[in-house]
């Protein structure tokens, strides 16, 4: 199936490791050129080498306010366009509501949910029809995690800011989503996993409770984003999708 990525430009943050890698890298494979983001200049320059040619590299920060702008002008500096944004930034802290503390809730809101909508919303004023902003969520979108306080409570909050930019931003023809993965076995995951005693008996107990009765695969996400933000899914927006190998039941 051609998804349509051809030569198409997106910006995706977080994307040194992990599932913004993992989407950078469906979407390069597909055709689109890609600036990748992360905090640190090294990873970020390796990150970039890695995935081809068709990616440039910009050490950013999603809780610097200037970050949004300058992301956007570098896709459009070096590739000449602009087509949308998956906005993907690293889990916070763990921890139970007795453990977090006001730093770290702080400095969550700043990168996870103010960074997250400042990305949304400067992306906005810069993309024309067919355009896609996308974000990179959580299943505690639906239902809390225990030991992710924090993340529980920014993370449905970006999931009712991302409904509201997609009706505002519909009539323009420019799509808004979100991605809710689960157990995807990725470097994050593997460490929330270490914090228990044992943790293959915590990642077992976690299998089990997944209909495919595995963890999923970082190319599996990646996919799924490719397709979402591609133009092959010109109708669909508004969506929180579960890429979770069936874990969510409800409807």
């Amino acid at each position: 199936m051609d998804l349509g990525l051809k030569d198409r430009v997106y910006v995706v943050t977080g994307a040194t490791r992990g599932l913004g890698n993992a989407a950078a890298r469906e979407l390069v494979a597909d055709g689109a050129k890609v600036v990748v983001t992360g905090r640190e200049e090294e990873s970020v320059a390796d990150a970039a080498a890695a995935l081809g040619p068709d990616v440039v590299g910009v050490a950013a920060d999603n809780a610097d306010p200037g970050a949004a702008g300058r992301l956007i002008a570098t896709a459009r500096e070096r590739f000449g366009r602009f087509d949308g944004v998956l906005i993907s930034v690293g889990g916070p802290p763990p921890g139970f509501v007795a453990d977090n503390t006001d730093e770290q809730w702080q400095a969550a809101f700043e990168s996870v949910f103010l960074g997250a909508v400042r990305l949304a919303r400067t992306a906005a004023a810069e993309l024309e029809g067919g355009g896609v902003i996308g974000f990179v969520l959580s299943g505690s979108v639906h239902e809390p995690i225990p030991g992710l306080t924090i993340s529980n409570g920014l993370r449905p909050g970006l999931a009712g800011f991302a409904k509201s930019l997609a009706d505002e931003l519909g009539p323009r023809g420019i799509r808004v989503l979100g991605l809710l993965p689960g157990r995807v076995d990725t470097d994050r995951v593997r460490e929330l996993d270490g914090l228990s005693a044992d943790p293959a008996a915590t990642r077992a107990a976690a299998e089990s409770r997944i209909p495919l009765r595995r963890y999923g695969a970082p190319e599996e996400f990646g996919r799924a984003a490719a397709f979402l933000l591609s133009p092959a899914a010109s109708y669909v927006t508004g969506v929180m999708l579960p890429v979770d190998g069936g874990v969510r039941h409800g409807f």
